[in-house]
């Protein structure tokens, strides 16, 4: 199989022909590390393979059986560790790291029969919406590689956006599926919270604002693989009732009544919204109306800026711990240069936060999930930007030397001045991307769907927010609107 075929297809029409026997798990794989030459070194989207060891495991496929059996996946550098191999979190103090045991949401991918063919780049712990690490490199959007495919997973979003696998391992812990996906035109659902556990010791990613799943090219597959990662794992933290019923089956069912659904443009934390993104929201009402959902205009309520507060009270918290514990196992102190300097700022913030204060904020993020569960009562939808602005530039939120040296002296600062501090180094990322935390922090399923290319010819997404436990609502509007004129393909970048 030629790369422009095998690019074509998504996940679930791979594992079809590899049933039908039309073509092999090792044509397809020889197809997915031709396009990883190809279209690798200019977007550095993946950051190591393990080929001899694909080839082997074709060997241990059972066809029948496996219903993904065969299909080539790409893996995220954090979180989604693979037995004997490395996983870096995007961070040179641990580009020697090398799992001892697949992770839980790894091995339901191996059980079904995925052939991992390596792991994509992430910024190091995950920590910003852009993706370029000082360990491996800045990864390209495949729409203009003078831009950033996003973060944090960005990397498995250039993998996905320019035909190198059809689905690619993610997380999302403020928006880093739905960000990369909104810079990338592709289908970024981020699932409720406790829907696909981790693990194995991995019990509370970031108190449960952060998830584990996939970008997708399409909504049958992000379907699909929600179908095959929904599970209850007794040892998870978070746990949200099975669905009953199949995803696949959503997308194959009208939706039987109007929908409510409420929208906003204004960014929560009071930034500027380009006005790309608030026509990419009304030309979405407009279409929503014409399918004769009830659309209206109306905010939610929540205090977004103390919102963030608690966000980064969160990042400062588990940066520290974080730090502590490869202090622990590398047996050594940790000093600002053996990280970057986001990760630095955040754990030193991190020591100044009180278990009090601590535990005070995540209460208010119960708070802000119990009104947007009032908000749902009347609404079935909350729609806004994904993206309050298309990718930027490479480069373009990565600090200079200049604002480096001045982000370094958050050691001199008391205790009161660190979170302002920390609210001002993220200020010019979270102005471009301001409206996907909320979700996280609520534990509340979220979907950026492609329906909105800028005059430049840059991807920008819109989201949806759905009540817990209501991916399968996102599925079949997202099913809906797939079919549409509305939808944006992959056809517009030049990898593709």
């Amino acid at each position: 199989m030629d790369t422009y075929t095998y690019s074509k297809y998504d996940g679930v029409g791979l594992s079809e022909l590899v049933k039908k026997k039309d073509v092999s798990p090792k044509e397809l794989t020889d197809a997915a590390f031709k396009q990883i030459e190809n279209v690798n070194p200019l977007l550095n989207g993946v950051v190591r393979t393990r080929q001899e060891k694909v080839l082997k495991e074709i060997g241990q496929l059972d066809l029948d059986n496996q219903p993904f059996a065969g299909v080539p996946i790409l893996l995220k550098d954090i979180s989604q560790a693979v037995e004997g191999e490395a996983l870096t979190s995007g961070s040179k103090l641990l580009k020697n790291n090398i799992s001892s045991r697949d992770s839980n949401f790894v091995a339901r991918l191996r059980q079904a029969g995925f052939l991992f063919l390596g792991h994509t780049n992430t910024p190091e712990f995950g920590l910003k919406n852009i993706t370029e690490p000082e360990v491996h490199g800045q990864t390209r959007n495949p729409w203009n590689i003078k831009h950033s495919a996003g973060g944090s997973s960005g990397g498995s979003a250039a993998s996905v956006s320019s035909g190198i696998v059809p689905i690619a391992g993610a997380s999302d812990g403020g928006g880093s599926i739905r960000i990369p996906a909104s810079f990338t035109s592709l289908f970024g659902l981020k699932p409720t919270r406790g829907r696909t556990p981790v693990g194995p010791s991995v019990g509370r990613q970031w108190q449960g604002a952060s998830i584990d799943f996939v970008l997708t090219k399409t909504v049958r597959d992000s379907a699909a693989m929600l179908d095959l990662l929904q599970i209850i794992q007794p040892e998870a933290a978070f746990h949200t009732p099975l669905f009953e019923g199949k995803y696949m089956d959503v997308l194959e069912k009208e939706i039987k009544r109007p929908l409510r659904i409420a929208f906003q443009t204004q960014s929560p934390v009071g930034t500027p919204v380009s006005d790309e993104a608030v026509q990419a929201v009304h030309r979405m009402a407009k279409w929503l109306e014409e399918q004769g959902h009830e659309v209206e205009e109306r905010g939610n309520g929540i205090d977004g800026i103390r919102l963030m507060e608690n966000y980064y009270i969160m990042n400062n918290g588990e940066m520290a711990a974080t730090i502590l514990g490869l202090e622990k196992m590398l047996g050594r102190p940790i000093a600002a240069n053996d990280v970057e300097i986001v990760t630095w700022v955040l754990s030193v913030a991190g020591h100044s936060v009180s278990a009090a204060e601590f535990t005070q904020s995540l209460a208010e993020w119960d708070s802000a999930a119990a009104k947007m569960a009032a908000f749902h009562e009347t609404f079935d939808m909350y729609l806004t930007p994904a993206t309050a602005f298309p990718a930027p530039k490479i480069g373009e939120l990565t600090h200079n030397q200049e604002e480096i040296e001045a982000l370094l002296k958050v050691s001199e600062l008391k205790k009161e001045e660190h979170l302002p501090f920390v609210y001002d180094m993220f200020l010019k990322s979270l102005t471009v991307t301001p409206f996907t935390q909320l979700a996280n922090l609520t534990g509340q399923p979220a979907m950026s769907v492609p329906t909105h290319i800028t005059l430049k010819g840059l991807p920008l997404g819109v989201q949806f927010i759905a009540p817990k436990g209501k991916e399968d609502w996102l599925l079949a509007l997202a099913g809906q609107l797939e079919q549409s004129e509305m939808w944006i393909g992959m056809e517009g970048n030049s990898f593709f």
